[in-house]
Order: C-alpha cells, then structure tokens, then sequence
C-alpha cells in the first residue's frame, strides 16, 4: 500500500485515518490467531522470555502491534498438530489452554479472559483485549463427548472439526474422505456442542463435512480463517453454494489472509511444493515437515506475494454470495509463514479497512465486518444452547456405539 512506500496519495491517508477512528469504535473481533503454538516451540510458554508485551521480531503478532492493528477481541487458537492422536493430542491441548491462560494472567491490565459476547464488551469497556479459545482439530477431544465438554469448561468457545488430517467421525477438506462428511458420532458432536454453546467451525473440512455440519446443527455455523473457492481453488476454502446457505443458517464466514488460500499464483506454488514434497516422503498434510521442507524449497522456488486487492476481493465475494451480515476476518497470524504485502503482521488490519473504505464500504458495513456480525453469531449461539440445555441432558453417547468402533 502507499502508506508503506512514503508516498500515499492524500485521499489514501484520509481513508487510513478514517480505517484507525473506525477501529477505535469498533474493535475487531479476529477468528483465529496460533500465537500459542509459537510460545510453546519458541519458549515453553515462558513469557518472560518471550514478552508479547513489547514488540517481537520473532512473532507476528505482540501487544502493542494488536493495539496498533485496532484488535478489541482475539481468537486465540489452541491448535496442536493432527499427526497428534488419542491422548497424546488431548494432552496437548490442555497444555495449550493452560499456555492462554497463563499469557491472559501474565498481562491481565491488557488482555482479558471471554468466554461470551457480553464479556467481549465488557473487556473492551475496560479497555482490554478480550482474549477467546478456539481449537483447531477434532482430534483435540479424542473422540470423547466428556473431554469436549471439559474444554467447554476451560473456556474453549469453537471447536475446528477437522485440522488437515481426518477425524474418525469427520473427514478433514486435506485427507482422503472415510465417513463421507459426518459419521453418526460427528453429527452427535455437532448437537452436543449446540447443547453447549460452543461454536462449530467448518475451516479445514471437507465440503461433505459442510454439509452435513449445516444440515445438523441447531446454531450458526463459523468459518474461523477460509476464503472463497471461488476467487482461489483449493480445498481449504468454502464453495459457493455453502456460502449461500449461510443466510438460512445465520453463521459467518471469516475471511483469512493466508496467501496460499488468497492468490490463486501461490495456491498454484503450494500444488508445486506438496508434489516436490511428495518425492521426498514428506506429505502437505503433516503441518509441521511440510512447513520444514517448504522453508528450503522456497529458495530457489519463491512464493508469489498476495496482495490486499485480493483479501478485499475475497471479502465481497462472501459479501455478495452470503450477505453482509455473513463475513468477518480470520487473519491466521503466526499460523504461517507469509502475508500479504501490507498485512505482514496483525498492525496491518486498518490498512485493509482503508482499502474497503476507498471501495465505497460504509462505516455501517465495516462495523459488521470487523466486529458486529462475529458478536452477533455468538449471542446468537448462546441464545440456542440456553434454550436446549432447558430439554436436552448431556450426550451419553460414544463414537464406539454410534459408528461401530470403524
């Protein structure tokens, strides 16, 4: 953008300006951000060593750049690795929870714990981050009703049914499919986490998996950090006719900034790594060797940069297919390598408003895009699980006994 080069255009700065008052009324509300993940590999969750309080060249995201980015409320992403299974996964899930709860104690004057919309507000009242849990894989409940709802318990407001790997009850959007979407035990996490008030997030799974989730559950659905398929084809972003469902259904999909999913030139340079990969025994799908080899190849393979044109042409798709009152942000920060170029970390958000308002975006529409329409599902959410936990007990039910232990 011009801002960064030293020679924005005059109408430009006045939309910058415009871009930070409006993240000033409106905090964004983010759907997802690996942060955790990078404490745990960087420092044990040490945030002695690794303060977010000052600013970090080792990270993307740093409190003072969030404040600088108009963030109000984070997603924090509990995410471990689906080449994590069985209990090895759910261990590691608690300890990424416990890792956010240890940083949102650490700076308890900036960030503060919400677990729903009202305490999303009254965060941003007191002039805090409103820091939220998510896990990213179904693999972090290991197959067990009970451990989704403890993670309900500690906080966990969505859970990403799928990561790149499939689940035994969900088929991931990445993996070879098995139980065509949802098997009978994915449909009953689906209702139990309506029972709870816990959000179901689609990023990472298959189109049948869409489906099926839309078809079961009782609450809006969201896409935490996916794009449009039909701007760039790969399968990490959602088709059209789910998009148009969303209407019916009332649930949001947030847009996200990882170029890969973005630009159709390096989602073409992602096809050309996996197969590069694939000649060496390394498979796209196992997060951490695939981010290993991509880090060498890309030397003398450069991934094309992205750019904000693209991330705002994604967002008026999902405008135009869904409605306005579908679309958030999801920006996946420290959840890859590369963003596009002016939204290098998470300072860069009101760069991208700026670039809506020159497009004509009102302030009513930005609003809803940043932060209101997130909000709104979630009380939306909290609303339904209010109203089936009056009739409906806990699901005894076990992935054994509704799928035949296969």
């Amino acid at each position: 953008m011009a801002d960064m080069l030293g020679t924005a255009a005059p109408g430009h700065d006045d939309a910058l300006t415009r871009a930070r008052e409006l993240l000033r009324e409106h905090p964004l509300v983010d759907g997802h951000n690996d942060l955790p993940w990078v404490a745990r590999e960087l420092t044990g969750y040490d945030f002695e060593a690794l303060d977010i309080g000052g600013p970090l060249s080792t990270t993307q995201t740093d409190l003072p750049r969030l404040a600088e980015g108009g963030v109000g409320a984070q997603f924090w992403s509990v995410f471990v690795p689906s080449t994590l299974q069985g209990d090895s996964a759910v261990t590691a899930t608690l300890e990424q929870i416990d890792g956010v709860h240890r940083m949102i104690g650490t700076y308890a004057d900036r960030l503060a714990l919400a677990r729903t919309a009202d305490e999303v507000e009254a965060a941003t009242t007191t002039g805090r981050l409103a820091s939220l849990l998510g896990a990213e894989g179904g693999h972090s409940i290991g197959c067990s009703l009970g451990t989704l709802r403890l993670l309900h318990v500690l906080g966990v407001r969505y859970l990403t049914l799928t990561h790149n790997d499939n689940t035994p009850w969900a088929d991931s959007a990445t993996d070879v499919p098995v139980v065509g979407g949802l098997s009978e035990f994915g449909r009953e996490v689906v209702r139990e986490m309506n029972r709870l008030g816990m959000m179901v997030d689609l990023s990472h799974v298959a189109t049948t998996t869409m489906h099926a989730a839309l078809e079961t559950a009782d609450a809006p659905v969201i896409f935490s950090h996916s794009s449009a398929f039909a701007l760039c084809d790969t399968p990490r972003n959602v088709p059209d006719d789910v998009l148009g469902t969303l209407p019916s259904n009332g649930g949001v999909c947030m847009v996200t900034f990882v170029p890969e999913f973005v630009s159709p030139a390096t989602a073409a340079w992602r096809v050309e790594a996996a197969a590069a990969a694939a000649e060496v025994g390394v498979e796209a799908r196992d997060w951490e060797a695939f981010g290993r080899f991509t880090a060498t190849w890309q030397r003398e393979h450069p991934k094309p940069d992205a750019t904000i044109e693209q991330v705002v042409a994604h967002l008026e798709h999902v405008r135009e297919v869904a409605g306005i009152d579908h679309v958030g942000i999801g920006g996946d920060y420290d959840g890859t390598d590369t963003f596009p170029v002016g939204l290098e970390d998470v300072s860069g958000y009101p760069r991208l408003v700026a670039a809506l308002l020159e497009r004509s975006w009102s302030t009513a529409e930005v609003s809803q895009l940043v932060r209101g329409n997130t909000l709104r599902v979630m009380r939306d959410v909290e609303a339904v699980a209010r109203d089936l936990q009056a009739t409906r007990a806990p699901s005894l039910k076990t992935w054994s006994a509704l799928d035949g232990g296969v």
